[in-house]
């Protein structure tokens, strides 16, 4: 396995972007994070393929990257990962995309077919039925990763701990992993500090997928072969997901680039990824789009 390299790409207004790429013998692999998470959210499927050509921006506002001063959107993150295929030479790339990350990836793919070979959706980027109507429901809906920006974390376990007990009930605090992603979270690394998240930069996001038609329009133009990945669950055993299988199948025959779409049984939103079984999940469905491509 190579060791990642590091990469700062420069953005207007002074802003840059934090990468990781950790090289292999696969075409690249853009792969884009969720919400309130960096591009360690991306150690259990590194860990489960070792040979993929990974590409792990850290979004704007999150991790190693600087927030923007404007109003975050997914399309101006969409722009952020372009700039990132220009500053590593790769014209043509497979995505794939978590959560907030998949919304930006089709975002991506919409606006610039021509960069991308495929893309590959992980519980995210198809537009929810049951949504919340306005930004203080959003604040209130994501009171657990905004309650996280309060504290000063005096060690990795200890906020380990709160994630799960407040986000992600079925992940096991004690998974080295799970330490290794989110000490990237963290001023200290291990040795805890504050969450390197910027809450407005969350909330706007946040915004945009739900308060806006933007996610909607984008799907609606999507030309690239495209499959998803989603859970039976959102946040812990029995909970409602984002969209029912009954939901996704309409979502699937309303748009042709989705080829295909896949019910992940017994995981929740965060284990798609952030468990063995779920990012090995999540590979095999990467894996099926490099050889729809190749």
């Amino acid at each position: 396995m190579s060791a990642p390299q590091a990469v700062e790409v420069a953005r207007p207004g002074g802003r840059t972007v934090h990468v990781r790429r950790r090289p292999g013998s696969t075409p690249p692999v853009l792969a884009v994070h969720g919400l309130s998470s960096t591009g360690g959210l991306w150690e259990w499927v590194l860990e489960e393929a070792p040979d993929l050509d990974l590409v792990a921006p850290d979004l704007s506002g999150r991790g190693l990257s600087t927030p923007r001063s404007d109003v975050s959107t997914m399309a101006g993150h969409a722009e952020d990962q372009l700039a990132v295929l220009d500053a590593l030479g790769l014209e043509r790339v497979d995505v794939v995309g978590m959560s907030l990350g998949a919304f930006i990836a089709v975002q991506l793919a919409a606006a610039h077919p021509d960069r991308m070979r495929t893309l590959t959706l992980l519980d995210g980027g198809v537009p929810v039925v049951r949504r919340p109507t306005g930004r203080d429901q959003l604040e209130a809906a994501f009171a657990d990763r905004l309650g996280r920006l309060a504290t000063d974390w005096p060690d990795l376990a200890t906020y380990a701990g709160y994630l799960v007990a407040t986000t992600a009930p079925l992940l096991d605090p004690t998974d080295p992993l799970l330490a290794r992603c989110l000490a990237r979270d963290l001023e200290r690394g291990a040795d805890g500090g504050r969450v390197r998240l910027d809450g407005r930069v969350l909330v706007d996001d946040a915004a945009d997928v739900f308060l806006t038609d933007a996610a909607a329009a984008a799907l609606a133009a999507l030309r690239v072969p495209t499959q998803l990945l989603y859970a039976e669950w959102s946040a812990g055993a029995g909970t409602p997901p984002a969209c029912t299988t009954d939901e996704v199948a309409a979502v699937v025959a309303a748009h042709g680039s989705l080829v295909q779409a896949e019910l992940l049984p017994g995981h929740d939103h965060a284990g798609v990824v952030v468990t063995r079984t779920g990012a090995a999940a999540s590979v095999a469905a990467l894996r099926r789009s490099l050889a729809r491509a190749a």
